[in-house]
């Protein structure tokens, strides 16, 4: 997520707030989750395989077979299409120490933070997120 969305579960609750100066921005790429589209394409490709062949073992083998390539290029589109662009903001704190936070690059303004930004970080839990 980006530093300027919330989800319906962090609405209202407590967040630590630190300040401190941007010190370094780099680009990264967030990657989709893999699991539904290594699922989805696991029991297509299986069930596909499973009419390969005349035989019980070649049917077998065929499923297998077909859940293996399946599952495999099910997680390749699902990581395709759930990829995004994404930011590694580094903040030197005030209070001392450093941290690295990543969060989604926005449409409305990719080139959000700058090193030497006064900004602060909010924090819950293991979840952070950088903004001014």
């Amino acid at each position: 997520m980006s530093g300027d969305v919330y989800s319906k579960n962090e609405a209202r609750s407590g967040q630590a707030v630190q300040y401190g100066r941007v010190t370094n921005v780099r680009y990264v790429k967030i990657e989709g989750g893999n699991q539904a589209g290594s699922l989805v394409g696991g029991l297509a490709g299986g069930a596909l395989g499973s009419n390969i062949g005349s035989g019980r073992t070649s049917n077998t083998a065929g499923a297998i077979g077909g859940a293996l390539v399946g599952g495999m290029l099910g997680s390749h589109v699902q990581q395709s299409v759930g990829s995004r662009q994404g930011v590694e903001i580094t903040v030197r704190l005030d209070s001392g120490g450093s941290v690295a936070v990543v969060q989604e690059v926005t449409q409305k303004n990719p080139n959000y933070f700058k090193t030497g930004d006064r900004v602060k970080v909010l924090s819950s839990g293991s979840s952070m997120r950088v903004s001014y």
